[in-house]
Order: C-alpha cells, then structure tokens, then sequence
C-alpha cells in the first residue's frame, strides 16, 4: 500500500466535482438520537457508474468527555473508486492511501491499476456533541454492485477507537456499529425509448395543432354556409322586386 495526497486519473472530471462540491463545516447535535451517533454517507444514493460527483463522510460525536481526533474511512477494494479529491477542512490534514488492483479497471483514459483504498483525516477536533462533514469528490463509481460498503474508524482523544465497520443484512436488525453505506441504483440506458407525457411540449403542440385544425375546419363550414344564406337572401331579394314591377 502506497500513500498519495492526490491520486486523479481523470482530473479534468475531479476538479469540476472539487469545485461544486460542498466545504465541510462543522454542526452541533442538538437532540441526538441513536442515528445521529453513526457514521454516515451523504446523498445515501448514486447510480452505477456515476462520474464528478461528490461524497459526504458525517461524524458525530457522541462521547461526554472525549473528541474525536482522528477519522479513518476504508474504500472497498473489489468494486474500487479508482480516483477521489478531497475538500479541504479547516484544522484537518486528509492522507488519500492506494493500492495495486488484482484486476485493473478499464476506463477511457485508459486501464487504471491503482485505485483508493483509505483516506485518514488527522490534526482536527471534533468536541461532544457536534459533527463534521467531510467531503471527497470522485472520478466514478463501480457498476456490478448495488452497494458500497465504507469502513470507518472513529478515534477519540482518550485513545478510543470506535469501529463502524459492520455492514447490513437484509432481513436481519441493524449492526451495533454500521458501516457507512452507499446504495448503487441501476443505471439509466441511454438508447432507452422516450415518450413524451401527456403534458409535454411535444403533446401540446399536437393538441394545439388538432385544435386549430379543427377550428379552421369550423371556420370553412361556417364561412360557405354564410355565402349560401347570404346568396339565397340576395335571390328572394331580386324575385320579390320583380313581383312589384
């Protein structure tokens, strides 16, 4: 395992994600339930194969005497994130660690042999009761897997060690400690057919091209009628002058 401040292999995507994505800033827990206690990634959702966007690591404090000192978060190795950057947070030094693929990862910029493995946070506080965020953007996620699992090592200031690295089963209660996890969603096809719905642009211009059509069929029917009557009119008109003559 090798350790690199900045691993991009695709920068270009990764430094317009760094750019949007959202500085960390730290909160105060007021009412903490158990939940608050846990920690969480941010959006808890991404399509597979998702590419520039950004993930949100949330720790909370839930210690009475004890801060947080130091955050370690693992990355999943057998469906890797190949390139992160990590925003900045005020008092902390982030440590972006890799490691050599068994099997590289194909992408457009070529295949990727190296890939993150763990990001550690250190020098920072994190006092009771408040929260801080940290933000990483990545270059894209996996397919072939609905769910990414990121272990996460929590260390307090009395040398405490709390271990979120428990994963979910379905059908089973929540861990004690669980792992920060990100649900992968199918991805969206692009050759996928589209219809346009009933209220689209597309419908509605139909509707009013029907509309008009129809009106200027009214518009014919009415306008011949109007000559008939008006050229019947004018016919009684010149029979009743003739009578009187």
């Amino acid at each position: 395992m090798s350790a690199n401040p900045l691993v991009s292999s695709s920068r270009r995507g990764l430094h317009r994600a760094a750019v949007v994505g959202a500085l960390a800033t730290a909160g105060v827990l007021a009412g903490a339930g158990a939940a608050f206690a846990h920690v969480t990634v941010h959006p808890d959702s991404y399509p597979q194969g998702a590419s520039d966007g950004t993930l949100t690591f949330r720790v909370p404090d839930e210690e009475d005497n004890a801060s947080t000192t130091k955050v370690d978060i693992t990355l999943p190795t057998d469906h890797p994130i190949p390139s992160v950057l990590v925003t900045p947070v005020g008092g902390w030094t982030a440590q972006v660690k890799t490691t050599r693929l068994k099997t590289p990862v194909k992408t457009d910029d070529g295949n990727i042999t190296d890939a993150v493995s763990e990001i550690v946070w250190t020098g920072g506080k994190i006092d009771p009761g408040n929260y801080q965020d940290f933000t990483v953007a990545f270059g894209q996620l996996p397919t072939g897997t609905d769910q990414l699992v990121f272990k996460a090592l929590q260390t307090y200031s009395d040398g405490k060690i709390t271990r979120w690295i428990e994963a979910k089963r379905p059908g089973r209660p929540d861990p004690e400690n669980p792992a920060p996890t990100l649900k992968l969603t199918a991805a969206a096809s692009a050759d996928a057919p589209s219809t346009a719905p009933k209220d689209s642009p597309t419908a509605a211009a139909k509707a009013s091209d029907s509309t008009a059509r129809s009106l200027g069929v009214a518009g014919l029917v009415a306008g011949v009628l109007g000559l008939a009557a008006g050229g019947l009119g004018l016919a009684r008109s010149r029979s009743g002058n003739q009578h009187e003559q």
